[in-house]
């Protein structure tokens, strides 16, 4: 059984004109136990927004609807408040963007782990010390003792990133959720949090869902990758085959912006941006800023082409780099 199973996830957020803007627009996806899943993309791409739904913490103004969204095959649309907290921070748990602003600065560190550990475990006051020093020194905080007593505006980036980590597994979750781990740590720093994160889920044999824009992060780290682009799922590929032969246009045009790839002085780059809501083609949406687009891909919305095309969400689907129209799409008028 897989451990987290998401099919045709939407999500639609009410606008101050009284309209719905769709953030997340049919996603689907499965995470195995131990496996390192990566959804990547450019922001306003739905990632972070996709993993909030599934731990319940989108505001009222959104509207989560699938046709399955499951934790280990209980259904998590219909279950009470009350039965999703005991999920979610103990079986399920996040580490944020930002760690630097996602800690509470009015609290110090020891208290904001030892919360997680009151709430879920029921720990008493000297046996949340005790666990909060073992998960700060298993994170790499140089004297976890005295850092309990200290404030976040006291750590540096990398501490905070660690002591969020902390939070995330005080539990010994079963899935861990990173979003944007990396984001805004120096190089050296970010090879640490990563190599942390995989070394965590071998030892706590837990999956991990890595939400990133950084291709080279996904090389590193992620067994399997999901690309997404305005809210869709645009391709879902083992990371090797991926890497090796990218079958959607959107997913070459990020492989062709690594530096290691770069064949000239300047980095390529994808032009335009991720449409918003109101600028959004009937058609596929990355037809605006596609090499490839023809009148076809503004006007009719592309089906999902086949496992071994990457499930790509694209009319000519690319094959050793080159677009090859898909012969179930023949029928579709030029």
């Amino acid at each position: 059984m897989a451990l987290l199973e998401i099919e045709n996830l939407c999500v639609d957020f009410e606008t101050r004109s009284g309209g719905l803007f769709r953030a997340v627009d049919g996603v689907s996806l499965t995470v195995e136990p131990r496996e390192i899943v990566s959804i990547v993309g450019e922001s306003g791409s739905g990632k972070s927004v996709a993993m909030l739904a599934v731990m319940g913490l989108l505001p009222k103004t959104a509207r989560v609807s699938a046709d399955r969204l499951a934790f280990e095959g209980a259904n998590l649309m219909g279950i009470s408040p009350a039965a999703r907290r005991r999920v979610v921070g103990k079986d399920i748990a996040m580490i944020f963007q930002e760690p630097m602003s996602s800690l509470n600065p009015c609290f110090t560190v020891g208290f904001q782990i030892g919360e997680a550990l009151s709430t879920h475990l029921g720990l008493g006051r000297a046996a949340r010390r005790a666990r909060a020093i073992e998960l700060l020194d298993l994170v790499g905080i140089p004297s976890p003792e005295s850092r309990l007593a200290a404030f976040p505006h006291q750590l540096s980036g990398g501490m905070s990133q660690r002591v969020m980590i902390a939070m995330a597994i005080a539990c010994s979750p079963k899935l861990l959720i990173a979003d944007e781990p990396t984001t805004a740590l120096d190089v050296t720093i970010q090879a640490q949090i990563l190599e942390l994160l995989v070394r965590l889920r071998d030892e706590k044999d837990m999956a991990l869902v890595l939400i990133t824009h950084d291709m080279g992060v996904v090389a590193e780290t992620a067994e399997r990758v999901v690309v997404q682009y305005a809210g869709r799922q645009v391709e879902e590929a083992d990371t090797a085959a991926l890497f090796r032969d990218p079958h959607h246009p959107y997913t070459a045009a990020l492989l062709a912006a690594l530096p290691e790839r770069a064949t000239e002085k300047h980095l390529p780059a994808i032009p335009g941006m991720v449409p918003g809501q109101w600028d959004r083609l009937d058609g596929c949406l990355f037809a605006p800023r596609c090499d490839v687009a023809t009148d076809l891909c503004s006007r009719v919305e592309p089906t999902r082409a086949g496992a071994d095309l990457g499930r790509a969400l694209c009319h000519t689907p690319l094959v050793a780099g080159r677009p090859t129209r898909r012969a179930d799409a023949e029928g579709v008028p030029a």
